[in-house]
């Protein structure tokens, strides 16, 4: 391999913190006992694509849901556009085939947040949407 080139490095390991106490998972029928972490050491979008289809992999294996650790096609900027950039990410997850959840937790300053988890066709559609991307 060329040094223009560097490989990712892929990481799996135990998610020893789910489901954590402040996390409401209310929506689910069966909330997580257990949790991998997937994660890339680089960016950029071939590892994106790498890390989905490797989480597609495992979600089919394991009969899993993916939690995408954030909320997907939510770019954070200025606190007024917040209410507006969430509203597009729910649209765009809206508009793809498949179960996406919201799980809230505490952000630490008293607030709460979201991020998104998503079943194998959602994850299987988004991997073909052209503003595919993972949280970093």
């Amino acid at each position: 391999m060329s040094d223009e080139w560097p490989a990712p490095a892929l990481e799996l390991s135990e998610d020893d913190c789910i489901p954590a106490d402040d996390e409401d998972y209310s929506e689910f029928s069966l909330p997580p006992v257990q949790g991998l972490i997937l994660a890339a050491g680089c960016s950029g979008e071939v590892n994106h694509i790498l890390l989905g289809h490797l989480a597609l992999a495992f979600t089919q294996r394991l009969h899993a849901m993916i939690d995408f650790d954030g909320v997907l096609g939510y770019t954070p900027g200025d606190r007024a556009e917040e209410a507006a950039a969430l509203a597009r990410a729910r649209a765009l997850v809206a508009s793809l085939p498949g179960t996406v959840k919201e799980v809230s937790y505490d952000t630490g300053g008293g607030d709460r947040w979201i991020r998104h988890v998503g079943d194998l066709q959602f994850l299987s559609a988004w991997l073909q949407h052209p503003d595919f991307r993972l949280v970093k």
